[in-house]
C-alpha cells in the first residue's frame, strides 16, 4: 500500500525592508546628493543653498536655544487657535449646508469660489479689525482653515446613509442627537481630511501672516533670518517646520484610524 506523502510549502522569508522603503531612501539620498552637488558648484550665489553640513549646524544651534522654543510656542498657539475656531465653524456650517438643499444652493457655490482664493490678500483687513497682535495671525489663519472643512463636511453630509438618518428620525432624535449620533461618526473620513487640509492652510496662513508684520513667531524668525542672509538657519527652520507639520498631519491621520479600530 502506497503511503501518501504529504507537500510541504517552504516559508518564504519577508523581506527587510519593502521595496517600497528602499524605493523612498533612495529618492531622500539623491535628492540629498543633488543638494550638496549644487551647494558645491558655484551655480548659485554664494550660500544661497548652503551645504549639508552648515545646515546640520545650524539645526543643532536652533533646536539648544530657548529662544526657538518661546516663539515656536507662539506659532503653536496661533495655529492651535485657528483650527480650533476654523474647523468649529467649517464644521457647523458644512452640516447646515449639507443638511438643507436650499442653504446649499444658496451659499455653497460662494465657498467654491471664495476657498482658493489666497487669504493673505484679507490680512490688512485682519489687522484693522483685530490690530497688530496675535489676534490678526489667529484671524486669517481661522479664514484660512474654514473653507477645506466646511467644504469636507458638506459633501460627506450628503454621503450619508439614508437608512441612518431614517433611524435617527424613527426614535425621534433632536438636532443635536441627530448631529452627535448619526451625522458626526457618519461623517468621520471627511471630517478628518478637512482638519487635515485645514491644519495646513491654517499653518501656511498664519506663517504668512507673521512674515509680514510681527516681532514673534516662526515666520518672524524665517524672514529675519532671510533678511541677514543666513541662510542655514533659515533652511533649519523650515526643516524643524515640515518635521512638525507631517507630526501633526500624521496624528490627525491616526486620530481617525484609531476610530476605526475601536468600531472594529
Amino acid at each position: 500500500m502506497a503511503e501518501t506523502g504529504r507537500l510541504t510549502r517552504t516559508p518564504v522569508a519577508a523581506p527587510l525592508v519593502s521595496p517600497v522603503t528602499l524605493l523612498r531612501i533612495a529618492i531622500i539620498l539623491a535628492l540629498l546628493a543633488a543638494w550638496e552637488f549644487l551647494a558645491h558648484s558655484g551655480w548659485l550665489y554664494r550660500d544661497v543653498v548652503p551645504s549639508l553640513m552648515s545646515i546640520g549646524h545650524a539645526l543643532a544651534e536652533l533646536l539648544m536655544s530657548a529662544d526657538y522654543y518661546f516663539h515656536l510656542s507662539v506659532t503653536a498657539a496661533e495655529i492651535g487657535m485657528a483650527l480650533s475656531i476654523g474647523g468649529a465653524l467649517g464644521l457647523t456650517v458644512g452640516i447646515l449646508l449639507g443638511a438643507n438643499r436650499f442653504l446649499s444652493k444658496a451659499f455653497e457655490s460662494y465657498l467654491y469660489y471664495l476657498g482658493p482664493t489666497p487669504k493673505i490678500i484679507f490680512f490688512p483687513i485682519m489687522i484693522m479689525w483685530f490690530g497688530v497682535g496675535p489676534e490678526s495671525k489667529i484671524a486669517l489663519g481661522t479664514l484660512s482653515c474654514f473653507f477645506p472643512v466646511a467644504l469636507n463636511v458638506a459633501a460627506g453630509m450628503r454621503q450619508i446613509d439614508k437608512v441612518l438618518i431614517r433611524v435617527g428620525e424613527s426614535f425621534r432624535a433632536n438636532s443635536w442627537q441627530m448631529v452627535v449620533k448619526i451625522y458626526l461618526p457618519a461623517m468621520r473620513h471627511p471630517i478628518i481630511n478637512g482638519i487635515r487640509l485645514g491644519l495646513g492652510v491654517a499653518l501656511i496662513g498664519t506663517l504668512l501672516a507673521e512674515t509680514k508684520l510681527s516681532n514673534k513667531g516662526i515666520g518672524f524668525l524665517i524672514i529675519q533670518a532671510y533678511s541677514i542672509f543666513d541662510m542655514p538657519r533659515m533652511y533649519a527652520m523650515l526643516i524643524v517646520l515640515f518635521v512638525l507639520a507631517i507630526g501633526a498631519n500624521a496624528l490627525v491621520g491616526r486620530f481617525g484610524g484609531l476610530h476605526d479600530i475601536k468600531r472594529l
